[in-house]
């Protein structure tokens, strides 16, 4: 272990909840809520390697087209893992942030990510983030607005827009650079996740559904990360 090279923040796209569901003659819930089960031993091996920040896609602005009954679902899943899981984030100095827009989501989940927020706001360990509603086309896009009206009253000049300043108006603005991106489920794209975080990032595809997904894997992904070269353009 000591001699690996750690990523400081980790994404994952949590991908084939469905299909690993229907591979077992089940219902898509069942699949969605082992996924959900499988988040706690990752965020767990994340916070003892010395990651400092893991951001995982579990909800897309597309997602809302989805069956009614199944969005459902996962608005009143999410809500009870935030509930059920607080009390052990918070004892492991976990600092949980949800990223993505909030409109659309229903009042009682927006009430319990504010409250699961601002209790862990200080923590000062791993940073646990959950992209939900959340779409980087939307999110690249709102930066540029909130820039532009920032210009318009006189908060900042044409000539201090660069990429480190635009990089402080993304919902990541005070986590590490993105080292490491993982696909599950073995689908070869981002999906319009971290678009502008994961410029530089190495990329980590894997055939397996992400229920399926456990710490090994993890490590696994870790281990051939430490491997490559990342050499930002240089020789």
């Amino acid at each position: 272990m000591s001699d690996l090279k750690i990523p400081k923040h980790v994404a994952i796209i949590m991908d084939g909840n469905g299909r690993w569901a229907k591979k077992r003659n089940l219902p898509r819930s069942f699949g969605h809520k082992a996924g959900m089960n499988n988040i706690e031993s990752i965020v767990d091996y994340a916070r003892k390697i010395g990651v400092k920040a893991l951001t995982v896609f579990a909800f897309s602005t597309e997602n809302w087209s989805r069956p009614k009954n199944e969005v459902d679902m996962l608005m009143r899943a999410f809500d009870r893992y935030i509930k059920k899981k607080l009390k052990d984030i918070k004892k492991q100095n976990i600092r949980f942030k949800v990223i993505g827009e909030k409109r659309n989501i229903p009042d009682f989940l927006l009430k319990a990510i504010k409250m699961a927020e601002s209790e862990t706001k200080n923590n000062a360990g791993l940073i646990f983030a959950i992209a939900f509603n959340y779409g980087s086309q939307e999110e690249i896009t709102d930066c540029a607005k909130r820039i532009a009206q920032d210009c318009i009253k006189g908060k900042i000049s044409l000539r201090s827009i660069s990429t480190d300043l635009f990089s402080k108006y993304l919902y990541t603005h005070d986590f590490p650079d993105l080292d490491l991106l993982i696909r599950t489920s073995g689908e070869l794209r981002l999906s319009n996740y971290l678009l502008w975080q994961a410029s530089y990032a190495e990329l980590y595809f894997t055939d397996k559904f992400w229920p399926d997904f456990k710490v090994d894997d993890f490590q696994e992904a870790i281990d051939d990360f430490s491997k490559r070269d990342r050499r930002y353009g240089n020789i």
